[in-house]
């Protein structure tokens, strides 16, 4: 009975420090704050990326032929949009950041700056007719690794429940699991057909924004909790 007890107690040391924050924790405000810099400078990038005829002569056939960096530049805008409201849901729920957390969020970020180059190269493919499918699937792969990361950071948060506010319930911790992580296995289906048909692969890619724009189970209820709490404590 003695080792038992003994074992058991162990065991529970061992799982309090796996679950343990790396490094000091910090309050994620500062982080979410430059976090929303970055992603609007991305999006801002995105229509720099969209060079004006240069035969003004004709150019109204000239704007026309740019449909494919109008639409890039659309599907893009609100990929990066949608996630930059899903960090706000995740940061909703994180009550303080460690050293790595923040490197997550950083690589995260160096990912979504990177976005306006995939996209110029995906609209300059399909304008030229030449690389369409090199050029899909490298613009998939920027955004697998994205999903990648978004699921990682979450998951790392929620290990555990290290790093997540005590108005965070297990179920709304789960809701928004499921809601990222099909997310990799989705952009990866299109990215595949995509190499096989780039106007297919785009399709299912675009699939992927309004289902991924849709609220999340849980998510109005558990963001009241942590209001009403923090009221409470002030």
């Amino acid at each position: 009975m003695r080792w038992f007890r003994a074992a058991h107690d162990a065991s529970a040391k061992d799982a309090n420090r796996s679950s343990s924050p790396i490094g000091a924790e910090r309050d994620p405000k500062r982080l979410v704050t430059f976090s929303d810099a970055v992603i609007a400078i991305a999006v801002t990038l995105l229509v720099l990326e969209i060079q004006p005829p240069e035969d003004t002569e004709h150019l109204l056939r000239g704007l026309a032929e740019l449909w494919p960096s109008y639409v890039a530049y659309a599907i893009t805008f609100l990929l990066i949009g949608q996630m930059w409201v899903n960090h706000h849901v995740m940061f909703d729920h994180i009550r303080s950041a460690d050293r790595m957390l923040l490197l997550l969020n950083t690589l995260l970020l160096m990912v979504i700056a990177f976005l306006p180059f995939a996209s110029s190269l995906l609209a300059h493919a399909f304008e030229s007719g030449h690389g369409k499918r090199t050029a899909l699937i490298f613009y998939g792969a920027t955004y697998v690794v994205a999903a990648i990361l978004f699921n990682v950071i979450w998951e790392y948060a929620r290990h555990g429940r290290r790093l997540l506010t005590s108005a965070t319930d297990n179920d709304t911790a789960r809701a928004i699991s499921r809601r990222f992580r099909p997310a990799p296995f989705w952009i990866v289906v299109g990215t595949a057909l995509g190499a096989l048909h780039p106007v297919v692969g785009l399709v299912v890619v675009i699939a992927f924004i309004p289902f991924y724009w849709l609220p999340i189970k849980g998510e109005v209820g558990s963001i009241q909790r942590t209001r009403e709490q923090s009221r409470g404590d002030t």
